[in-house]
């Protein structure tokens, strides 16, 4: 007689804190409103703005606010041509995945073995190591890298090329892990050189944030400067409410939102308000803020690790992106030839390989 009064009880329960959607095209004449009503938890915004920015929308404006223990957000999005949404089955995929944040989604890289990569950018890395994967008999299926301040981070999604299966046999790890460490070692990183194999990933462009502060390439000082102006990032306590108010204004671009919402998030602050705008090519950003525990930031140093950081979190993306599709073993002879024919002077800091096929 108790079970079905437990069903019911966990029945209610879902419904008060199954997020409310709703997108309006009728509100706003240049942009579609996505407003999002849940119960507050933490990581809710950042799972919000990456259903977002996965669909490669742009978001134009946001009023964030979560005060008490409901989390209320309204989004101005267009897609990248700055038009409004009005592909129905676009509208329902949001609708439908802001609905069920509170799931846990299932990852698109199933079946699939993670490679993650660390360490000191240089001439022909990426050459040497898809050397190593092709001799391995390594298929890679989509491969991500970022740079930054001379440092890399990679993740390659691979699976066995003979078997089409992820690679479990924990000697040919050994071997991937041990080869690939070498090549990032080279001759001048002995101690940073980080490889890593795993079956479950997070989000693949999470996990490269999170890599690259590991590593902490935003204490490093950039090899080239770039001709773009710096973020400018100021914090500030407000202490009668106490918060932390971060401003930052930069260069309006796609991710921008989730780039910034990500580093505050894995720091293990909490967005209380926020306000997003943009006016032309540059973007404001407004964050109040506190820590987990829910104290505001409480020292000098700690106030110049979240500047450093945030500028380090918007810079790893300001690199123009190159696809090649797909990756085989052919391809990759490709691809080495183009990596050495790049002329003298020029870097690749940004990179994204897939194959559409699998």
């Amino acid at each position: 007689m108790e079970w079905p009064c437990l069903d019911e009880y966990e029945k209610l329960v879902i419904r008060m804190n199954t997020p409310r959607v709703v997108v309006d095209n009728a509100v706003c004449a240049t942009t579609t409103l996505v407003k999002v009503d849940s119960a507050r938890k933490h990581g809710i915004l950042l799972e919000a703005v990456q259903i977002l920015t996965d669909l490669n929308l742009s978001i134009k404006k946001a009023y964030i606010s979560s005060d008490g223990r409901w989390f209320m957000d309204v989004f101005h999005v267009t897609d990248l041509n700055g038009n409004k949404l009005t592909d129905e089955s676009v509208i329902s995929y949001i609708e439908q995945s802001l609905g069920c944040i509170h799931h846990v989604r299932s990852n698109s890289f199933n079946g699939l073995t993670a490679l993650e990569l660390t360490g000191t950018d240089r001439l022909g890395l990426l050459s040497e190591v898809f050397a190593v994967l092709a001799d391995l008999e390594c298929n890679v299926v989509e491969s991500k890298m970022w740079t930054h301040n001379g440092r890399i981070a990679s993740l390659i999604y691979v699976k066995d090329c003979d078997s089409g299966n992820p690679i479990e046999d924990s000697q040919k790890i050994d071997r991937i892990e041990g080869r690939l460490r070498n090549v990032l070692k080279g001759d001048n990183d002995i101690r940073s050189a980080k490889t890593s194999v795993s079956l479950a990933v997070t989000h693949t462009e999470r996990r490269l944030h999170q890599m690259m502060f590991a590593d902490r390439d935003y204490e490093r000082q950039p090899i080239i400067r770039s001709a773009s102006e710096s973020p400018a990032v100021t914090v500030q306590n407000w202490v009668e409410r106490g918060y932390s108010v971060v401003n930052v204004q930069c260069k309006d671009r796609t991710k921008l939102l989730f780039d910034v919402v990500c580093t505050l998030t894995d720091m293990q602050y909490v967005v209380f308000h926020a306000t997003v705008n943009s006016a032309g090519d540059k973007a404001y950003l407004e964050f109040y803020i506190r820590h987990t525990d829910g104290s505001p930031i409480s020292s000098e140093a700690e106030r110049q690790r979240v500047i450093q950081c945030l500028q380090a979190a918007i810079e790893r993306r300001a690199s123009e992106v190159l696809f090649f599709s797909p990756i085989t073993d052919l391809d990759y002879w490709i691809i080495r030839l183009f990596i050495h024919s790049v002329p003298m002077g020029l870097q690749i800091s940004k990179a994204c390989f897939c194959d559409d096929r699998v």
